[in-house]
């Protein structure tokens, strides 16, 4: 507790700062909000050299990931650099539904191996940081991640972003076991592992900062903050080794602002924070009715089987969709196209997390909005002519994954760090993602995160 009487010129803050008188008017550094002590999590010397060590292996991690990734699209389709929507399209209707068979078996046989024999070990980062200590076994969670990085090379309709946030929330806990961090510290520390698995494998430091701030720990007082980007940042440059240091979108142009868009955007959140409600709630079903036991073996073979059948007309469903955002970004895509993508995606995604397979939903999430902005963007140009398509879809990307995340904040400097592109478009992306996110929290409040928890067992 800090007195603040004026004759007191102690500063009671954990760990204490350097000077210690008061500046003239008495008044203490820490009635600032953020700025109070660290609490539980003590940023201790050992902890910042645990952040460090986490952030280079989350780096690492992120590498290994993403080249195992890279060796499956290359096998399943051939797919080098580019567009790897346009290398599944080079395929037949047959190799599609093969090799998307092929990866449901793959996916099946090694999940139901896995969470039969390795039952009591955890690999759910979000349940350790929300309901648990921050506990996560290297084990199982490496082995989760490869199998989610293989199934999604071979076309499965998920993000392949939880591998790598995983494996980063798996790096602090296994440091802060070694080091013998308290609770409290390792929780921090798997938060800022995880964020920085997403930072790492997207080149955004600053949205896997936010990201651990805002939505896996709840806080962006300065105590969090700081080790988060610390963590990121060093996840990022770490992974420059092998991923590319630019835009994950590249050649997005620089919208500008128009009286059309920033009209638009109110009508825009509202549509999204609506259907932001409905497939939050379809993920957290499917995740909640999810295959299990040994019928994953044959549920998750046919579920991604009918995705390839799909995939037969709409290549853009494999894998997580970053092409079909990308497209949306450029402006390109008719209605019908649009219509249906937005449509189908996140039917592909539920269908392959119901059958059993784990993964992310960011990225699928992400480009349903992209694709939903445009559609709506083309509506709307026929009554208000004059404004780029692309703008509505780094709209509609920025107001879908700020609903769904429930993290307004995160939402929009990630699309912004993603594309290096909307500052132009800050206030209407802002109203739309505002008014998306606060529709989804007074209508139901779940995330795409907290849909996903497990049913806690009783006492």
């Amino acid at each position: 507790m800090v007195r603040k009487h004026s004759g007191d010129s102690e500063r009671q803050r954990v760990p204490p700062p350097l000077i210690k008188k008061r500046i003239a008017s008495g008044r203490g550094a820490m009635e600032q909000p953020n700025v109070t002590s660290d609490g539980d999590a003590a940023l201790t010397p050992i902890f910042w050299v645990a952040v460090v060590l986490t952030g280079v292996a989350t780096g690492l991690f992120g590498d290994l990931l993403m080249w195992i990734l890279a060796l499956a699209e290359r096998w399943a389709f051939n797919y080098r650099s580019g567009s790897y929507q346009a290398a599944v399209a080079a395929t037949s209707g047959t190799h599609r539904v093969v090799v998307l068979l092929i990866s449901g078996v793959i996916g099946a046989v090694s999940w139901y191996l896995v969470r039969r024999f390795l039952r009591h070990e955890k690999s759910e980062i979000d349940d350790a940081l929300w309901s648990g200590e921050g506990d996560l076994a290297m084990r199982r969670s490496a082995l989760t991640s490869v199998i989610s990085e293989v199934v999604i090379g071979l076309g499965a309709s998920i993000g392949r972003e939880a591998a790598p946030k995983l494996m980063g929330g798996a790096s602090g806990s296994l440091l802060s076991r070694w080091i013998r961090l308290s609770p409290a510290q390792r929780k921090l520390l798997v938060a800022c592992g995880g964020g920085a698995g997403l930072a790492a494998v997207y080149n955004v430091p600053l949205g896997g900062a936010i990201f651990t701030a805002e939505v896996l720990c709840g806080s962006l007082a300065l105590p969090t903050v700081l080790p988060a980007l610390a963590c990121s940042t060093i996840a990022t440059m770490v992974a420059w080794l092998y991923l590319p240091s630019g835009a994950t979108y590249v050649d997005i142009p620089s919208f500008h602002f128009s009286g059309s868009i920033m009209v638009w955007s109110p009508f825009a959140g509202l549509v999204i924070g609506l259907l932001a409600v409905v497939y939050v709630r379809l993920i957290g079903w499917v995740s909640h009715h999810r295959a299990s036991g040994t019928s994953i073996l044959w549920i998750m073979p046919v579920a991604f089987t009918l995705v390839g059948v799909a995939g037969i007309w709409y290549p853009q469903l494999f894998g997580n969709g970053k092409d079909m955002a990308h497209e949306a970004f450029l402006g390109l895509g008719g209605v019908g196209l649009l219509f249906a993508l937005f449509a189908l995606k996140p039917l592909a995604t539920a269908l392959t997390l119901g059958s059993g397979a784990g993964g992310g939903v960011f990225t699928p999430f992400l480009s349903t909005g992209a694709v939903l902005g445009s559609l709506l963007g083309v509506v709307w140009t026929h009554f208000w002519h004059g404004t780029p398509i692309g703008a509505f879809a780094l709209i509609g990307a920025a107001a879908m994954i700020g609903a769904t995340m429930q993290a307004p904040l995160a939402g929009l400097v990630l699309v912004m760090e993603l594309t290096h592109s909307g500052f132009s478009l800050v206030i209407p992306m802002v109203t739309a993602t505002l008014i998306a996110t606060f529709i989804g929290r007074q209508i139901d409040g779940y995330s795409m995160y907290s849909a996903r928890l497990p049913r806690q067992s009783s006492p």
